[in-house]
């Protein structure tokens, strides 16, 4: 009995665990892509189409050393 708390993964069924584990994947991606949205927004007013040109450069190197750092760190 105490192993279906501490393991879901083996006993529940796989639409439950998408909801749980997907979901808030889904969410967390969305305020991300929101807050970059807000960002290019404000970037835009304040500095100018340059700004936003610098802001687009930097973003792809930004994701590739938080996925290089995701990779070592949670394995």
């Amino acid at each position: 009995m105490t192993d279906h708390k501490i393991n879901p993964l083996g006993y529940d069924p796989v639409g439950k665990l998408l909801r749980r584990f997907a979901i808030p994947s889904i969410i967390a991606m969305l305020v991300g892509a929101l807050y970059n949205i807000v960002d290019q927004i404000f970037i835009g007013n304040s500095i100018g189409e340059l700004g936003n040109a610098a802001t687009n450069v930097a973003f792809p190197l930004t994701t590739v050393c938080t996925a290089t750092a995701l990779l070592l760190g949670v394995g």
